[in-house]
């Protein structure tokens, strides 16, 4: 009834204002333009169907959608008014018509469509999708063993390194961790030796370099693709621990790929893909000091065409150009309370990595290599909080790559960590337990290396 009784006056008050405008326009023969009433501004409301016997409602009922006078609908008597359709409902007919225009797209544009294009986009997949974009058919399946495709994956900037770790109680299985989405996979490399413990030493190119526990054989694959290679035998039977490093011989693995061993008495060789022979190109510098002590638990630096390895007694860096054939010493104390310590490197830059225990407390702390005054200079530590948790508890750490990110493998008695070290962003990330496939135990990681996944790099 308010409803009404608010329409009856505004039909009185639009009366009011045109019956002076009608008198005086019938008087008078000069033409007048009546000035525009003002607008009433009315609450927003619906008009509903009523039985009611007035005059303004006896025809038609008006219904006034909100706050849009202009749009007025005409709603025969006794007829529901329009029901909203819902969102699911309306972009269902979309959706349908969108997909019927798909099926009725020309099949000639993707005929013609350029190869070198479609491998353009294919190269700048994620790796996971790749491999399920490869089981489409065998054309993008044969992408791999393709040149064309091989050259456009070389113009892709690298994307983040992956681990290949081993873990304690599977030693002939790894595991690779992407941290990119923040997953563990377990890939099977069958070619492999299934009865001796083989490590993964070092990587460079995508291809990862692994050494057997009774430093008998080296074997070089990549483990994305299972593309796999035993290297020949050794010439120098050398049963002492050794240091292992890897570089390319030009931009991809493609180009070849040199591999360097060195003992702790000074003795080394290097292997050369393109001959798929071992070589020793001569003898080590008299002025390094012999024996060498080289931390193996610190992996190898790479930096172009030279190798770092880390030696204590005295502390220092021992280096290796690949090209040049010269060995180099730099004598560079080691910080105080230091243990556990690796080398890794980020842009070039040589860096340390290690625990520093002073008291009950305990901290990963992060050094880069002053070039003018070969001192070690602190650049990051883990977080406060993070380190609370060390506090009186016997650590160990195990640096598991060394390739812009770090992975660091912490445990105790009471305690297991992985944790990841971004050096160009200072960011410290937690890492998600690696429980096997039908597993609920969580692994504890023993070794492993940090590689540049590349799906064309080939043994």
């Amino acid at each position: 009834m308010e409803v009404l009784a608010m329409l009856r006056q505004l039909i009185g008050q639009v009366k009011q204002l045109l019956e002076p405008h009608a008198a005086s326009s019938s008087s008078s023969n000069i033409s007048f333009h009546p000035q525009t009433p003002p607008l009433l501004h009315l609450p927003r409301f619906y008009f509903l169907n009523r039985d009611e016997n007035s005059a303004e409602d006896s025809c038609f009922n008006i219904i006034m959608t909100a706050g849009k006078s202009e749009n007025l609908k005409m709603l025969e008597p006794g007829k529901p008014p329009p029901k909203k359709k819902a969102r699911k409902e309306r972009n269902r007919g979309e959706v349908t018509g969108t997909s019927h225009s798909i099926e009725n797209l020309d099949q000639q544009i993707w005929k013609e469509f350029p190869e070198d294009l479609i491998e353009a986009v294919v190269a700048r997949l994620p790796i996971a999708t790749f491999f399920r974009f490869r089981l489409v058919c065998r054309k993008w399946n044969s992408m791999l063993t393709s040149q064309s495709f091989s050259e456009q994956c070389a113009q892709v900037p690298q994307p983040q390194p992956w681990f290949y770790t081993i873990t304690h109680e599977n030693v002939n299985t790894g595991a690779m961790y992407d941290p990119t989405l923040k997953k563990w996979h377990h890939p099977t490399i069958p070619a492999l030796p299934t009865k001796l413990i083989v490590l993964p030493v070092a990587s460079a190119g995508g291809l990862v370099c692994f050494l057997d526990i009774g430093h008998r054989s080296f074997y070089v694959c990549n483990p994305l693709t299972r593309s796999f290679k035993e290297l020949p035998a050794r010439s120098v039977k050398v049963w002492s621990r050794v240091a292992v490093g890897i570089t390319l011989c030009g931009k991809s693995a493609s180009e070849g790929y040199n591999i360097l061993w060195v003992g702790c008495d000074g003795e080394f060789e290097v292997y050369n893909s393109r001959n798929n022979s071992w070589d020793r190109p001569g003898t080590m510098s008299s002025n390094i000091k012999l024996p060498l002590a080289l931390n193996f638990k610190s992996q190898t630096v790479s930096i172009g065409s030279k190798l770092y390895f880390m030696r204590s007694d005295p502390d220092g860096i021992v280096s290796y150009d690949m090209v040049t054939g010269v060995w180099k010493q730099f004598i560079i104390p080691a910080p105080l309370h230091l243990s556990d310590h690796t080398l890794a490197e980020c842009g070039g830059r040589i860096m340390l990595v290690g625990l520093l225990t002073k008291n009950a407390a305990t901290c990963v702390c992060i050094w880069e290599l002053q070039k003018m005054t070969l001192l070690w200079k602190e650049v990051d530590r883990m977080p406060n909080i993070w380190c609370l948790e060390f506090y009186g508890k016997h650590v160990r750490m195990t640096c598991l790559g060394n390739k812009g990110l770090l992975m660091l493998s912490l445990r105790s008695r009471q305690m297991n960590r992985l944790v990841t070290y971004d050096f160009s962003t200072g960011k410290w990330m937690k890492v998600p337990g690696c429980i096997l496939p039908r597993g609920r135990k969580r692994q504890w990681i023993a070794c492993g290396t940090a590689f540049h996944p590349c799906l064309t790099a080939v043994a």
